[in-house]
């Protein structure tokens, strides 16, 4: 290991454009580990950067920290993510985003037959509520006691 291998949380925090803070809670949630110095300072490896490049990005395509973590948790000895680790993660994330485009269509899909309706009744709407059956015979009570 080279010294230029050991980096300070300022240098981190440089490059990878994160907030000292927020290295320190990725940190505090174990996606890295930094060591300490004589002096008890933070040093990093050089890997952390790439570490934290991916939590970044992972997190910007939907994944929780705690996914992050499982995920990371899973590679060998908490080595860095590879491009055939990534690919693998990718996997998991295009099954997470046709499940969320098919929510989004049925979404759209009630929205636009919504519109058509023009009831604007939240008590009648049979999308807001689907199980009101007395709804379905018009406003106002259909019940009353005699």
């Amino acid at each position: 290991m080279k010294p230029t291998d050991i980096l300070s949380i300022g240098y981190i925090s440089e490059r990878t454009g994160l907030s000292v803070s927020a290295i320190r809670y990725y940190e505090e949630r174990g996606l890295i580990t930094p060591h300490r110095n004589a002096g008890g300072h933070r040093r990093y490896m050089r890997s952390d950067i790439r570490r934290l490049s991916f939590v970044m990005i992972a997190q910007r395509i939907g994944f929780t920290i705690e996914e992050i973590l499982q995920e990371m948790n899973a590679l060998p000895r908490g080595r860095t993510p590879t491009a055939r680790d990534w690919e693998k993660i990718s996997e998991k994330c295009l099954e997470r985003l046709d499940h969320q485009i098919a929510a989004l269509t049925r979404t759209r899909s009630n929205l636009t037959s919504c519109i058509g309706c023009g009831c604007l009744s939240l008590e009648r709407c049979s999308l807001y509520n689907p199980d009101d059956e007395l709804g379905k015979k018009g406003a106002g009570p259909h019940n009353a006691i005699s």
